[in-house]
């Protein structure tokens, strides 16, 4: 290996002698030739130990030669010809699909200038970070490559390591070579966890449950995945299955997160015992939160079938609870009003109802806060009467014409036949204009875009009025 750093760094004077040697017949007043420093391209081609890669540039279908020639900067990670024997195993060259080639070589190639100094600057408290490379992934976005300088030399996407320190940082005309001990496959989602070993407990979890299979299919999916220390700190309050828990944390298609907006809008792999699937709450501010209590960490990391969110806890089974706290901005007058009609003699304990995974399964149809605004001033136009000013007694009565027995999804209320029974009484229904009307003659107006959020122990619909019974 120090015969191919000699030979690199013996190239800029091989060149002078040329050029000083092709002006020594000119006129003596000709000025002198300096020398050019060397293209990533050229360099490879005078560096004999990448005489592999720059075969393979060449046979691949694409112009990743045309693109290393140009003014970049790249930063190239250079498998020898002994990675490129290893990669092929005997299959030649030739006999490699081009397209595939092209991508695997341009999995080698950052569109930047970045020296391994420049890796330990980008890499976390752990040594560890990802880039992404000139491979397209899903939806044609670049695959992530994980960069770890936590040792001697650097290593990507766990599977190749720099040569050695005189062959890193290797500086042509248009970026920087280093030069690495393997080539690099094309990472989909299980391989960016594997390649981590952040997430051997996911890994491990996976394997267990027979779910590996499942996350190398075609998708595309979204993975939200949790750390080695999330796992350690979950206690699986609710002892649910660990497949159903994992499952919890993957979402068909793809969201990256400049996809990532409030709501209920994705449903999880995870579902209940109708096999609805479950709904994710996602709340996008200072940080992206998904059902109130898992942070992402880390975004976009993109593989050939999916991205990766890398989150700071377990997303547990969403209750109904969950998503009535998790929502505060929407939900948390009917937080309160739960709350309070505990403090009396409920009809059932409210809270440890609607967060017990057993329980169930009920239909809630769940105020906004606006809702309960509304309905203090239409029980006191003066504006004098606080929500915790109600009776404990009127509260409870109030909440169990909300509730009603089964996983009624909205798709499900026409069989309702025009009337939904709740807990509290029958309420009238309108399913062309998905409007209640309860008791007191009042319509209350199901929010159509806010209707099955599913939840483990049932399903809930926003309505934009309080039933009164």
């Amino acid at each position: 290996m120090k015969i191919i750093s000699k030979t690199i760094k013996i190239l800029p004077l091989l060149l002078f002698v040329f050029a000083f040697t092709a002006c020594s017949d000119d006129d003596d007043n000709d000025p002198i030739i300096v020398p050019q420093q060397l293209n990533i391209v050229e360099t490879a081609q005078a560096t004999p130990a990448l005489s592999s890669l720059v075969a393979a540039i060449e046979a691949a279908d694409g112009d990743l030669g045309t693109l290393l020639s140009g003014n970049g900067p790249f930063t190239v990670l250079a498998p020898t010809n002994d990675a490129f024997d290893a990669f092929l195993n005997g299959t030649p060259l030739a006999q490699v699909d081009t397209a595939i080639l092209e991508q695997i070589l341009r999995n080698h190639v950052i569109s930047a200038d970045v020296t391994a100094a420049g890796l330990v600057s980008l890499s976390g408290p752990d040594g560890k970070g990802y880039t992404r490379t000139n491979a397209n992934g899903v939806g044609g976005e670049n695959l992530s490559i994980l960069f770890d300088t936590s040792g001697a030399l650097p290593r990507f996407n766990n599977t190749a390591s720099v040569v050695s320190a005189d062959l890193a940082d290797i500086s042509a005309s248009n970026g920087t070579v280093h030069v690495i001990d393997a080539v690099l496959g094309l990472p989909d989602i299980v391989d960016h966890a594997l390649n981590n070993d952040n997430f051997t407990a996911l890994t491990g979890a996976l394997t267990s449950e027979n779910l590996v299979g499942t996350l190398q299919g075609s998708g595309p999916f979204t993975v939200f995945a949790p750390t080695n220390d999330a796992f350690t700190a979950f206690g699986n309050p609710n002892s649910n299955a660990l497949g159903d828990i994992l499952l919890n944390h993957v979402v068909s298609g793809v969201a990256l997160s400049t996809d990532l907006s409030s709501g209920y809008d994705n449903t999880t792999l995870a579902t209940n015992a109708d096999g609805d699937n479950l709904s994710l709450y996602v709340n996008v501010g200072d940080n992206v939160m998904f059902n109130g209590s898992s942070m992402a960490v880390v975004t976009d990391v993109v593989g050939t079938n999916g991205v990766v969110h890398v989150v700071d806890s377990v997303i547990d089974l969403p209750t109904i609870a969950t998503f009535a706290t998790s929502n505060t901005a929407a939900l948390s007058s009917l937080v309160s009003a739960l709350a309070l009609a505990d403090t009396g003699t409920p009809t059932v304990p409210w809270i440890a109802t609607v967060s017990d995974v057993s329980a169930g399964p009920f239909t809630v149809f769940a105020p906004t806060n606006g809702a309960f605004d509304d309905l203090l001033i239409e029980l006191d136009p003066t504006g004098n009467t606080a929500l915790g000013d109600l009776d404990p007694a009127t509260v409870n009565a109030v909440l169990l014409v909300h509730v009603a027995n089964g996983n009624v999804r909205a798709g499900d209320l026409p069989m309702l036949m025009g009337t939904v029974p709740t807990l509290g009484g029958d309420l009238a229904l309108d399913i062309d204009t998905l409007t209640l009307t309860d008791a007191l003659m009042r319509e209350i107006g199901i929010i159509a875009e806010l209707t099955d959020i599913q939840a483990v122990n049932g399903v809930v619909h926003v309505v934009d009025r309080v039933i009164r019974p």
